[in-house]
């Protein structure tokens, strides 16, 4: 058996589910030492984090994941227990398998492979581990970029083990990805009898008319690297329960995905804009979850579309869709970043799996990368 799904399988066994990292960073620490990497665990709240380097030259090439992953979901909806690895027609069946133990397991098994080869190889290598990544991911990769910027440690380059392909392996890689700004929006009225509505102020009916703008304004026509900004309402709430009264407060949430034709202040002040030519009592709060990023073209894309080429047999496709990842706490520290990863078309659900060779594949893939970057 390859050690990649070996050590897949180890992974997957430790029931991490975020922000409960459940001793996986051990695993791979221990690995990493014996490889002559530093390893130096960061604590913050609840979230254990990794940090571990060999070298201190620069360039810095670092591979980054999480190793938290969501809950199972109902147990009797999965085929086998979501904790016990198990191989079925080429698949590796387990909760983790492709977000994210096997981009972990496969970089692990290629730093290995390339540091025994490549002894003295230019530059460092890292790695930036966290628990925190499917959850509010504020005490995770996010304070390691803060503490390493702190103390001047950088990162030229950066390959995230994200699930980015969509039907095959490498088919995508993620150079950059969208901005991502919520609004938590209260609108407030007067409560009435449904009657009467001359004496009442329903807060439905303030809004409506600006949420019909929201939707109807073109954000931006996108650019060549990022398709246009959207608009999506995922909440709203109002009513007391009864059909005969008017509520006297409607709450709202809704989220932009945005492109780099904004940034998060452009786009707070354009929405504000549209609230106050309406009239309408109103307060409005954000959260941002990431603004956008993007590696140009440059030796890190030179690098991965040579290793998913050569083994795949095809260039990927350069994409900045999907949701967010953890780049965006990495990417503004001056890394180029990517992604490259597995399929992702059964993350998050019952019966999460991956496939065995493309696992194998994968470890050939970053190895690849780091023999055209650092030698």
């Amino acid at each position: 058996m390859h050690p990649s799904i070996v050590l897949l399988k180890e992974l997957v066994q430790r029931p991490s589910v975020t922000p409960d990292d459940a001793g996986c960073q051990d695993v791979l620490a221990s690995r990493l030492e014996a490889l002559g990497f530093e390893c130096e665990t960061m604590v913050f709240g609840e979230v254990t984090n990794l940090w571990a380097r060999k070298g201190n030259a620069s360039p810095v090439l670092c591979f980054a994941g999480h190793t938290d992953v969501v809950p199972p979901g109902p147990a009797d909806e999965w085929n086998t227990d979501p904790f016990e690895p198990v191989i079925q027609d080429g698949m590796l069946f387990a909760r983790g398998s492709a977000d994210m133990k096997s981009g972990l397991a496969a970089m692990i098994v290629a730093l290995e492979e390339f540091v025994e080869a490549n002894p003295d190889h230019k530059g460092s290598l890292a790695m930036l581990i966290t628990s925190d990544e499917e959850g509010p991911a504020r005490d995770g990769t996010l304070k390691v970029v803060e503490a390493l910027q702190a103390r001047d440690e950088t990162i030229e380059w950066c390959v995230l083990g994200e699930p980015s392909s969509q039907s095959q392996l490498g088919d995508i890689v993620r150079v950059g990805r969208r901005g991502s700004l919520s609004g938590i929006l209260t609108v407030r009225g007067i409560q009435g009898h449904v009657a009467y509505p001359q004496l009442a102020d329903n807060p439905i009916g303030r809004f409506a008319p600006v949420l019909t703008s929201l939707y109807s304004t073109e954000w931006d026509q996108g650019n060549q690297y990022f398709p246009p900004t959207s608009f999506q309402v995922v909440d709203i709430r109002a009513g007391v329960g009864f059909p005969n009264v008017t509520p006297g407060e409607l709450s709202a949430r809704f989220n932009f995905r945005y492109s780099t034709e904004w940034t998060h202040e452009q786009l707070k002040a354009r929405v504000g804009e549209i609230f106050d030519s309406h009239d309408i009592d109103y307060e409005l709060q954000w959260h941002l979850s990431g603004e956008p990023f993007l590696t140009e073209p440059g030796q890190l894309i030179d690098a991965v579309s040579a290793a998913v080429e050569a083994e795949s047999g095809a260039l990927p496709e350069l994409s900045t869709g999907g949701g967010t990842s953890d780049g965006r706490f990495i990417s503004p520290a001056g890394a180029d970043v990517v992604e490259l990863g597995p399929v992702n078309a059964s993350i998050h659900k019952v019966n999460e799996h991956v496939s065995i060779a493309d696992v194998v594949k994968l470890t050939a893939m970053y190895k690849r990368i780091m023999e055209r970057l650092l030698t």
